[in-house]
């Protein structure tokens, strides 16, 4: 029992030297590792029990912190021209708190002002709209799409 624990711990880890994870996500993946494993139900059962303690000692050990996770995030996602909206999307999905994704989003918008705008101009760059610029409404549409508002969206195309 105790060397599926540290099997199942030296999983986490190595997944978390490869890749930035939240607590909920490292959790989703942990329990699809469980569900792999060729050992009994009663093993399992008590491995389940014993993720959230793995969770906890990987935490306290700062392997996992879902501030720092959403903060680079943001910043990746900002230079890679999405949305706000995109954005708070993605978190959800990955099952971070919506408190912890407000207090990120507070002192990103507070380092960048106007972070939106540009990273709807990367976004317009990337997707070529200045060379489209014959048909305004379908741009406006794909900017839409892409989650920005109506007012930066108009900003943006009146500025190509």
């Amino acid at each position: 029992m105790t060397q599926n624990r540290s099997i199942l711990m030296k999983y986490a880890i190595n997944y978390l030297s490869k890749y930035s994870s939240s607590k909920s996500n490292l959790e989703r993946i942990l329990k699809k590792k469980i569900l792999r494993l060729k050992i009994e139900k009663q093993d399992k059962y008590a491995l389940y029990n014993a993720i959230e303690e793995i969770i906890n000692t990987l935490e306290k050990n700062n392997y996992i912190n879902d501030y720092s996770y959403t903060n680079s995030k943001i910043n990746t996602f900002f230079h890679q021209g999405k949305s706000k909206i995109f954005i708070k999307s993605y978190f959800i999905q990955k099952g971070i708190d919506k408190t912890v994704i407000d207090k990120t989003f507070e002192s990103f918008e507070d380092q960048n002002n106007n972070w939106e705008i540009s990273s709807a101009k990367t976004f317009a760059r990337k997707k070529r709209l200045m060379n489209l610029s014959d048909n305004k409404e379908k741009n406006l549409s794909k900017l839409a799409r892409a989650g920005f508002s109506y007012e930066t969206s108009i900003k943006i195309l009146n500025d190509l």
